[in-house]
């Protein structure tokens, strides 16, 4: 039976929104994704007392493993996208802590690195696929840039935490405050302001980061240390409940081709 032109960009539409790799942009995006940063924070530090040498070695090789099968799936599975920003939220931890812990570098240098760069890997991906928009994410090479960015953002979003918290001498419950702003002006800006929307998410997208940290770390660090004292693994193993619940809702939930209509829109 012939589709006819009208049936035939129909499948085209329908196949091209199943290998867009990224989920919709929703308020529940970023609460799991808050959540995410938080449990980074808490179970890198959890495993790092452990065993600092043996926690970045697991932490490598879950991050690995999360993001082949991540990039092995031809389109956006609920579960296994929520996995591979789990990891890289332990591990960029983990990369951010080392600059600063294993090499002594301060929090202020280490930013301004990371900083440099999350900026080139930007310029390359504007430059070569001409767009930086997350809703384009339906070709390998996309995705690796796009994933290269979020891997970034957690490095350079894990120090700028640490600086205002330790070097700035903000505190933690300060430094989410002050966070939980900034995370917020974009949004403003876009709305009042006519921000551009790329700007405005990845600029957000960067301030998840340190937001989540900070009140983790002033959920588990002692109080000597201006927390609450309740602990890294409690922190970290509450924090994973919430987040499967939360993925859980989005797999029941989730509609592959609702989520993806704005892909069509940029080539």
């Amino acid at each position: 039976m012939l589709l006819g032109k009208t049936g035939v960009l129909a499948a085209w539409a329908s196949r091209h929104r199943m290998l867009s790799k990224v989920p919709e942009i929703v308020v529940l995006f970023w609460v799991t994704k808050i959540l995410t940063t938080g449990m980074g924070e808490a179970t890198s530090d959890y495993l790092v007392a452990i065993n600092r040498y043996g926690a970045v070695l697991v932490g490598l090789v879950a991050f690995a493993l999360a993001l082949t099968w991540q990039l092995w799936l031809h389109r956006y599975v609920v579960g296994v996208y929520w996995l591979a920003v789990s990891m890289v939220a332990v591990f960029g931890t983990m990369a951010a802590d080392v600059l600063h812990i294993g090499l002594g570098i301060p929090y202020a240098i280490s930013s301004a690195f990371y900083a440099v760069v999350l900026a080139a890997v930007f310029v390359t991906w504007q430059r070569t696929e001409g767009t930086l928009s997350i809703h384009s994410i339906h070709t390998p090479r996309r995705e690796l840039f796009y994933w290269a960015t979020v891997l970034a953002t957690f490095a350079l979003g894990t120090a700028l935490g640490d600086m205002t918290a330790a070097t700035l001498q903000l505190g933690y419950l300060d430094s989410g405050f002050l966070f939980a702003g900034l995370f917020l002006a974009p949004a403003l800006g876009y709305w009042k302001l006519g921000l551009d929307p790329i700007v405005a998410f990845w600029f957000a997208y960067v301030m998840t980061r340190p937001l989540g940290a900070s009140f983790a770390d002033w959920l588990d660090k002692s109080g000597r240390l201006g927390g609450l004292g309740l602990g890294n693994g409690p922190v970290a193993a509450a924090s994973a409940l919430v987040i499967v619940c939360f993925v859980a809702y989005l797999a029941i939930t989730h509609d592959p081709l609702v989520e993806q209509d704005d892909a069509l829109r940029v080539q």
